[in-house]
């Protein structure tokens, strides 16, 4: 019998990338929406207020594995909105009813903003065993329920995304950005472009997602290319790529003060403790984005 699995945030810019290879590995999958969501097949939909009852939907699907992806991510506030309180507490309330309800396994999506900014050798990757000190609401909700979640007594992943780009995503991002001024004829300007970068495509990240939630690795898991990239370097890529690197403005704008210089997972756990080899193909995917613009 195909395992049941309920993954929250199926809409979003990330969870929608994990539902194909979740049905390519032969689960089940039940998926939770606030509207009516596009037909999908292989999808069973339910509608549901998370904020408001995600006791019901346990009761109603009964799921092995829970995959929870759904957060209030509004670009431009998620940093600090009073929502990430909201839904720290909404979280934990359903894995508990998850629990109760004779779950198995969890895997639970974080993020690099928990780990401290700066530590004594920032020229190296950032591991999983890195501080924890998140200097936001957002890193500091998801660390909290990231705590909480390994308090439970079922088997936990926890994926710490790195920096992301791919379809759906707002268009106020450094990519998007980027690749509409170019595709419109229009000067694309930026800051100095010296920060560096682990950027990594959203369909590679659905895939590695997929990967863990089906595994019996647990903890904190980096989820990221493990390659870094300054600013300046995607910005040629999309640039090179659309044929228009005379429109490139580096140094146009002022850095944002107190930008960490340099963020690159360690990717040990994710290529050896779950043998997820896949390449991340960065440069492929970028110069897509650009053409496609």
């Amino acid at each position: 019998m195909a395992e049941r699995v309920l993954l929250t945030g199926a809409t979003g810019f990330v969870g929608r990338q994990v539902v194909a290879p979740l049905l390519a590995r032969g689960v089940e999958l039940h998926a939770v929406s606030r509207g009516t969501p596009a037909p999908l097949a292989g999808i069973i939909w339910h509608r549901a207020d998370l904020l408001a009852d995600g006791a019901a939907l346990i009761r109603e699907v009964r799921p092995a594995l829970l995959v929870h992806g759904a957060w209030f991510v509004e670009h431009g506030r998620f940093w600090t909105a009073p929502e990430n309180a909201l839904w720290l507490e909404a979280s934990d309330a359903l894995a508990r009813r998850f629990v109760e309800a004779g779950g198995r396994r969890i895997l639970g999506i974080g993020s690099c903003a928990e780990y401290a900014d700066t530590e004594a050798d920032d020229d190296a990757p950032w591991p999983e065993a890195r501080r924890i000190a998140p200097a936001t609401p957002y890193g500091r909700a998801k660390a909290e329920l990231s705590a909480r979640l390994a308090r439970l007594p079922v088997a936990v992943a926890w994926a710490r995304l790195f920096h992301l780009f791919g379809p759906g995503e707002h268009p106020d991002r450094l990519v998007p950005s980027v690749a509409r001024a170019l595709a419109a004829g229009q000067p694309a300007r930026l800051g100095s472009g010296r920060p560096v970068r682990d950027i990594a495509p959203t369909r590679f990240v659905g895939e590695a997602l997929a990967a863990l939630a089906l595994s019996n690795v647990t903890g904190p898991v980096n989820v990221a290319s493990g390659e870094g990239r300054s600013v300046a370097e995607v910005a040629r890529i999309l640039a090179e790529a659309a044929g228009r690197p005379d429109l490139l403005r580096l140094g146009a704008l002022p850095d944002r003060p107190g930008e960490v210089s340099r963020m690159v997972a360690d990717v040990t756990r994710l290529r050896r403790e779950l043998g997820f080899a896949q390449p991340p193909r960065v440069e492929e995917a970028l110069r897509a984005i650009a053409c496609a613009a």
